[in-house]
């Protein structure tokens, strides 16, 4: 079982870069991803509730199209607390099973509530994260996570599944893989448009390849590319010798013992 733990759908709230979110599993087929957890995040400003939801409902509607194939992330905005908690309610009663958090960084108190909701319902937590290198780039998303807002969110919350997005985000990668080693909890995706030729083996060396998930983030091709052309086999794999990472999400993305396998192990 492949899955992309990082992707996109579109919607009527928002689009996502196709005309028509069949040509998503078009190109999944063509890649040999099996299934894609999905999510239609506002990646600017604040929106409010109803803008969440939509977002949601459009989720929703592409998992009953797709079924087998779209898994959803249910996307909230922390500080709104009584709100986003009855928002994942709804959507995991549907089995949209997952959330998508932003944009405030992820050890903030307003997050908390989110957090503590994602350990009880065993769901893991996926974070827009980078690390910009301009003020003008901070000026765009101020609030935005990276690696060391993931360390401390993961000191408070031991038990939580956190999954940081992008592992070129923000190009600062030896930065993030410092800041990482900290929280041996975190876990890191491979998705994102940068593929910079190295970086999935260094994570994998430095980290361990049981803390990548691949993903894509709408880069498909790139995002195969980057795990097709990466040299594992002197990555340390904790056991693993086909370079996969298992994780068992009871209720999550996956059914216990499903693996999440690198493209690579093909």
């Amino acid at each position: 079982m492949r899955i992309d733990c990082h992707m996109h759908v579109g919607g009527k709230t928002a689009r996502w870069g196709w005309d028509d979110d069949v040509r998503v599993i078009e190109a999944a087929d063509r890649l040999g991803i099996d299934q894609l957890c999905c999510s239609i995040p506002v990646t600017r400003g604040t929106p409010g509730m109803d803008e969440v939801r939509a977002c949601n409902d459009d989720v929703l509607e592409a998992m009953r199209r797709f079924p087998g194939r779209i898994l959803g992330y249910c996307f909230v905005i922390p500080g709104c607390h009584r709100e986003s908690l009855e928002e994942i309610d709804r959507c995991l009663d549907w089995d949209g099973r997952d959330q998508a958090v932003q944009p405030v960084q992820l050890w903030d108190p307003a997050v908390h509530p989110v957090i503590e909701k994602a350990i009880a319902e065993r769901v893991p937590i996926l974070e827009h994260a980078g690390y910009p290198t301009t003020p003008a780039e901070w000026a765009a998303q101020p609030n935005m996570s990276h690696a060391g807002d993931f360390v401390r969110a993961a000191r408070l919350f031991p038990e939580a599944m956190l999954i940081e997005a992008h592992v070129g985000g923000g190009r600062r990668l030896e930065w993030a893989i410092r800041q990482l080693r900290l929280a041996p909890s975190v876990y890191l995706d491979t998705s994102g448009s940068v593929v910079d030729e190295g970086m999935v083996e260094m994570a994998a060396r430095e980290l361990g390849a049981d803390r990548l998930l691949f993903g894509t983030d709408m880069t498909m091709e790139g995002g195969v590319g980057k795990l097709l052309g990466a040299d594992l086999t002197c990555a340390r794999r904790s056991g693993s010798s086909r370079g996969t990472c298992r994780r068992s999400w009871a209720g999550g993305v996956a059914s216990t013992g499903t693996e999440l396998s690198f493209v690579s192990s093909m």
